[in-house]
């Protein structure tokens, strides 16, 4: 059975901004729920102290290879949570996210929320998100 989405847009304006208000989806037999990625290396170490574009990438890279692991990719997501310690510094950054998303062809419904701290000091941006196959 094939996995149908459908996006949920009663408003248009998130569209532009490259996500959906809500995604329906039917005919799934796989969901991942995974975990928040930041900007750790492959030991478990933080990266790009003090670089919001370099934790945003790090994280998105990290988010790819739990969606690999599970036989999946960004255009598998249907849900992302973005947690940053500064929505006024992620903002200029946002692109990223979003053309890399876009360049998969997913627009999962997004929440962007200011923290006051992530769990590891340092950290600036974690991606949390849910994927159907």
């Amino acid at each position: 059975m094939a996995v149908e989405r459908t996006a949920v847009n009663p408003v248009t304006w998130s569209v532009e901004l490259g996500f959906n208000q809500g995604e329906l989806v039917a005919g799934h037999n796989r969901t991942l729920y995974c975990s928040g990625q930041t900007s750790m290396d492959k030991d478990g170490r933080p990266r790009h102290d003090g670089d919001m574009a370099g934790q945003l990438a790090l994280s998105l890279d990290n988010l790819e290879a739990v969606l690999a692991e599970a036989g999946m990719s960004l255009a598998n997501l249907v849900r992302l949570n973005v947690y940053t310690t500064d929505v006024d510094l992620l903002f200029p950054h946002y692109g990223v996210l979003a053309a890399r998303l876009g360049a998969a062809g997913a627009a999962p419904a997004t929440t962007l929320l200011g923290v006051v701290r992530l769990a590891v000091p340092g950290q600036m941006v974690e991606l949390e998100g849910t994927a159907v196959a």
